[in-house]
């Protein structure tokens, strides 16, 4: 019960942090996110509300990663599996535990694509002085990944531009 109250309360923080960083200016710059065990920094200016876990209805003869469509504030929104879709792999399986921590988070309004992306972990905000070491996007990563960044701890971030994601031709055909 203790880890549910923590984490809502880690989610109203980024909440009212993000919605600042928005409207003040603040200096961040991503939303840091993790699925699959690796860790994604997300544009804010790109980045949507967050929403708790809510199961997504099944559609079939979708694509695996796509997980179904979900009613998040009265607007259905198509729910991709991150991990899934960036590695190709079947979704990993979640026990309740973990589907507490999931997120779904949407894209920007301003991308016209009502979609959310579920992610395993919220890892708050960040911005270029968390980061030491940065590399450029090599030729066979996905056209949406931009640069890597590496923090302090040695931990590599790669982030996703949304606007690139919501443009690709795979992540706009779900049919399997």
């Amino acid at each position: 019960m203790a880890n549910r109250q923590a984490l809502r309360e880690l989610q109203n923080r980024l909440a009212v942090r993000l919605q600042a960083a928005k409207t003040q200016g603040v200096s961040a710059s991503w939303l840091a996110v993790e699925a699959g065990g690796a860790k994604y920094l997300f544009p804010l200016n790109q980045s949507g509300e967050i929403f708790p876990w809510v199961s997504a209805q099944n559609v079939p003869y979708t694509q695996t990663w796509f997980a179904g469509v979900a009613n998040l504030r009265g607007g259905l929104y198509g729910v991709v599996d991150l991990a899934s879709f960036v590695t190709g792999k079947a979704p990993p399986a979640r026990n309740e535990l973990a589907r507490t921590e999931s997120r779904l988070v949407a894209l920007n309004s301003a991308l016209e694509l009502n979609c959310a992306l579920q992610v395993d972990k919220l890892s708050g905000l960040r911005n270029p002085e968390a980061f030491t070491d940065f590399a450029e996007r090599t030729p066979e990563s996905p056209e949406f990944f931009g640069h890597s960044y590496v923090d302090a701890s040695g931990v590599s971030w790669q982030e996703i531009n949304l606007q690139l994601l919501a443009q690709h031709a795979n992540f706009l055909t779900i049919s399997a």
